[in-house]
């Protein structure tokens, strides 16, 4: 163990640079190469250090690399200050509390348990989070990588998990590699794998099937409009612009979700409006809503299909405290292989993998952004196209229109504040590209898991012979 000034000096530099590289590898716009090295200097504190001032440096790089979400989640967003520090402080002791698992691990010579049992824990702990956190799968270490493609192939077999792990397996290889070489180059050489997977995949098409969609958002009116005129003239304006689409060849136009707020007779008049749209020009039209039925308020998709009676979809996932008053929805809506879901359902894993389980091929997603988070929020989702295999359209107001793959890349994206009214249109892949995570779920999570417990019960029963050593020692 080292101590002195030296030390002390060295400690903070560790933390100071590990802030910079979580502040800048994460949050609104990540710089993606960063977060392979953001635990390094904690982890290289840990084989050289007591756990009390390896805690604290983890703890305060963590922390401090956070705060790089206090503007947009306290100014933007609202957030409580009080809650704001309490959430920040807990995320930096867990990692903190892994760090501290691989240093317990890694001082008592269990090796490959401390190199794979830290990204391992990691995983397991944003994985558990995930089941429970209204925000889903936000926040995750994976989302840090939507620019780094051949990483983000990983996502179709493991979920986003997998990315996780990789991202944490790299600096712990680089620290086990002067003790244990031959295992750290194991750990390098999934790596590599993982690359050489990513970018095979990459250059992999499945079909040459691609149909023309369309996009159009507004930020000229940042709320939701009011029931009656308001929210009448407003989707009139709307289906102007779907009409100019759809005489472009568009065969299915998304618009963004909560437009305004549909009551009674407001209701008919506007299916009849965009219906007729559709069965003119044969395209498909989503259009995001209030449905007021009967008291109850749902976040909705109405779908409007060439010869078809309207079809809806509730929003299953709500953004509190905005949305805690409206009700939730239980059920998919797939059109034939087109598949429909809202803004923050696509934090969750689900329902994009029911979808996909489904056999959809383009899932259609009408969105609302808050003007900073237009970059991250609204490339959250394409990881949902590579989990389960489908392109994604996605209009957002205050945010992009967006048009991903199923690998993630970005085919056409537009700003919604270039225009009164901006609008895309381009060509899609129209393929399903069958996936493992897909088909398996959360496999790799549950791995995770099991490799956590594992490191858990070998560094507690290390613990007990370390202990049990030094009793005899004293007696004797």
């Amino acid at each position: 163990m080292e101590f002195g000034a030296e030390a002390l000096v060295a400690e903070a530099l560790a933390a100071g640079c590990m802030a910079m590289l979580v502040w800048f590898g994460t949050g609104l716009h990540p710089w993606w190469p960063l977060m392979w090295l953001a635990p390094l200097p904690a982890l290289v504190i840990a084989t050289r250090s007591t756990w009390v001032r390896t805690l604290l440096v983890a703890f305060a790089g963590f922390f401090i690399g956070g705060l790089n979400l206090w503007h947009y989640l306290h100014d933007v967003l609202s957030a409580p200050a009080l809650v704001l520090v309490l959430e920040f402080a807990l995320q930096a002791l867990l990692f903190a509390l892994v760090i501290l698992l691989f240093r317990a691990l890694y001082h008592r010579q269990a090796w490959a348990l401390a190199m794979v049992g830290f990204p391992a824990a990691w995983a397991s702990i944003e994985y558990l989070v995930s089941l429970v956190w209204v925000h889903g799968t936000a926040g995750d270490f994976a989302y840090t990588q939507l620019d780094n493609l051949p990483a983000l192939q990983t996502a179709s077999v493991t979920g986003p998990w997998g990315i996780t792990f990789l991202v944490l397996l790299l600096p712990a290889s680089l620290v086990i590699l002067p003790r244990a070489p031959r295992l750290a180059s194991g750990g390098l050489s999934t790596l590599l794998v993982a690359c050489l997977f990513g970018t095979v995949r990459l250059n992999h098409r499945d079909s040459d099937a691609r149909t023309r969609v369309g996009l159009v958002a507004s930020d000229v009116n940042r709320n939701v409009a009011d029931e009656g005129p308001p929210t009448v003239r407003l989707l009139k304006d709307y289906a102007s612009q779907a009409r100019q689409l759809a005489a472009q060849g568009a065969e299915a136009i998304v618009l963004p979700e909560k437009l305004g707020v549909l009551v009674g007779a407001d209701t008919a008049a506007t299916d009849a409006m965009f219906q007729s749209i559709a069965d003119q020009h044969k395209t498909r039209i989503v259009v995001g809503v209030i449905r007021v039925i009967s008291g109850a308020r749902y976040n909705q998709a109405r779908i409007y299909s060439p010869g078809a009676a309207v079809e809806t979809y509730d929003k299953e996932h709500m953004l509190p405290p905005y949305e805690s008053k409206l009700t939730p929805g239980t059920t998919l809506t797939l059109l034939s292989n087109w598949g429909v879901a809202i803004c923050k359902d696509m934090d969750f894993t689900a329902p994009s993998r029911p979808y996909g389980e489904a056999g959809a091929r383009v899932l259609l997603v009408p969105a609302w952004d808050f003007d900073l988070d237009r970059w991250s929020h609204g490339h959250m989702a394409i990881m949902r196209g590579v989990e389960n295999g489908f392109s994604i359209v996605r209009a957002a107001r205050q945010g992009y229109l967006t048009v991903s793959d199923n690998r993630g890349r970005v085919v056409a994206e537009a700003r919604s504040d270039a225009a009164p009214f901006s609008t895309l249109i381009t060509d899609v892949p129209l393929t399903h590209g069958g996936t493992l995570y897909e088909k398996a779920g959360d496999w790799f999570a549950w791995l995770m898991l099991a490799i956590f417990a594992a490191a858990l019960i070998r560094v507690t029963r290390l613990a007990r012979i370390d202990h049990s050593l030094v009793r005899g020692r004293l007696h004797t």
